[in-house]
C-alpha cells in the first residue's frame, strides 16, 4: 500500500493515477491550499475519487495528530511525499508558508515513517537546490550549498533531514530533484501554463533575463514513471562511500538522491515557438531582467538514474507541448 502526499497537486495526481493503473491501493493526502486556483485541484481530486483502491484525506501535514491517525489506520508500506509549498517567486512574498509546509510538514512525515516502520520514503526535492552552481550538467555528486531562494533552501534542508533519519533510524530515503515539470493538469504558475494563457488571451508573455533562459523541461509522464520506479527500489547504503571524500549523492546510510530531468535543455524562445505552432497563434513578448532567486539555465545529469533504475525521460518538447495544449483547450473549453 502506498501513501502519496500532494495528490491534489500536479505530480502527486499523476503518480497516484499511475499506481492505481497497475492495481495498487493508494491513500492520498492534500490540504488543498489556495496557492493557485483551487478549482483545478478539486478537479484532480474528482478524477481520482472514482478510482478503485483510492482513499483521500483532506489534511495539512502540519497537523501532526491527524497525520499520525492516517498512518496508524492505513499502515503504508511505502510513502511518496510530493506535497510542498512550491514556487521560487512566492517564497520571496510568503516565506512562512515554506517553513510550515516544507520544514514542519516534512518533519512530521519523517517521524510518521520512522514510527510506523515504512519500508521506503521517496520525497520531492528540486533542481532549485543547485542554486549558484554553474557547472553543467548538474550532478547529484556536486556540492549544493548555495541556494538562491528560500524555496531551494527548504528543499536542501529536506535532503539533510532525510539523511539524518536514514543515519539514526535506518529509514531508507530517496530524494528526487525534479527539473521543470510540465504537461496536462500542470500548475498555473509554471511557464508553459502562463505562456499558453497569455497567447490565447492576446496578452504579452513576460520573459525574464531578456528571454535568454534554458530549462531542462521534463514531461509529467516521465516524471511519474521515474518516481514510481525509484519508490519501488528501496534505498541502500553505498559501501564505497568515503568520509574523507564524501559523495553528496549517497551515504553509508540507506540514503540516495537522484535527478529526474530530460537531460536536454531547451531555450525558452524555442519553447515559445513550439507553443505558437501548437496553438496556431503568435506570441507577444515582454523582455524583462533576471528575477531575484532565479537561475539562467538548468540541465540534469541523469547517469545515476539510468544506471540504477534503467530509465531515462525521453518525451520531446514538441510531443509534450502538443499534449498540454490539447488538455488545456479541453479543460478550459477554448478553441
Amino acid at each position: 500500500m502506498y501513501l502519496v502526499t500532494g495528490t491534489a497537486g500536479f505530480i502527486g495526481y499523476h503518480v497516484a493515477h499511475r499506481l492505481l493503473d497497475r492495481g495498487e491501493t493508494v491513500v492520498g493526502l492534500d490540504n488543498v491550499n489556495t496557492y493557485y486556483d483551487v478549482r483545478l485541484k478539486e478537479a484532480r481530486i474528482t478524477q481520482l475519487a472514482g478510482r478503485t483502491g483510492y482513499t483521500f484525506h483532506r489534511l495539512d501535514l502540519a497537523d501532526r495528530a491527524g497525520l499520525e491517525a492516517v498512518f496508524k489506520s492505513a499502515r503504508p508500506r511505502r510513502v511518496i511525499h510530493l506535497a510542498a509549498q512550491a514556487g521560487v517567486r512566492y517564497s520571496l512574498e510568503n516565506p512562512h508558508a515554506y517553513v510550515d509546509s516544507n520544514l514542519v510538514g516534512f518533519m512530521n512525515i519523517l517521524e510518521a515513517c520512522r514510527h510506523h516502520s515504512v519500508e521506503h520514503l521517496a520525497y520531492a526535492s528540486s533542481s532549485s537546490v543547485y542554486g549558484a552552481n554553474t557547472r553543467m550538467p548538474f550532478s547529484i555528486h556536486h556540492n549544493v550549498d548555495h541556494p538562491l531562494s528560500l524555496y531551494a533552501a527548504t528543499k536542501k534542508a529536506n535532503e539533510l533531514m532525510a539523511h539524518t533519519y536514514s543515519h539514526l533510524f535506518k529509514l531508507p530515503t530517496t530524494g528526487l530533484r525534479f527539473f521543470t515539470v510540465y504537461g496536462p493538469w500542470g500548475r498555473p504558475d509554471m511557464a508553459l501554463f502562463i505562456f499558453t494563457r497569455a497567447i490565447l488571451e492576446g496578452q504579452p508573455i513576460p520573459l525574464f533575463n531578456q528571454g535568454r533562459m534554458r530549462r531542462d523541461f521534463t514531461y509529467i509522464d516521465d516524471i511519474a514513471e521515474g518516481v514510481i520506479r525509484i519508490a519501488d527500489r528501496t534505498a541502500t547504503g553505498n559501501p564505497d562511500w568515503n568520509s574523507d571524500h564524501p559523495d553528496p549523492g549517497s551515504s553509508r546510510a540507506p540514503y540516495r538522491i537522484y535527478n529526474i530531468g530530460n537531460n536536454s535543455p531547451v531555450e525558452v524562445m524555442h519553447l515559445i515557438q513550439v507553443l505558437q505552432d501548437a496553438l496556431g497563434r503568435k506570441a507577444e513578448l515582454n523582455l524583462l531582467p533576471m528575477q531575484p532567486g532565479d537561475v539562467p539555465a538548468t540541465w540534469a545529469d541523469i547517469d545515476d538514474l539510468a544506471r540504477d533504475i534503467d530509465f531515462k525521460p525521453a518525451t520531446s518538447i514538441e510531443t509534450g507541448v502538443k499534449r498540454f495544449v490539447e488538455w488545456y483547450r479541453e479543460f478550459y473549453s477554448v478553441s
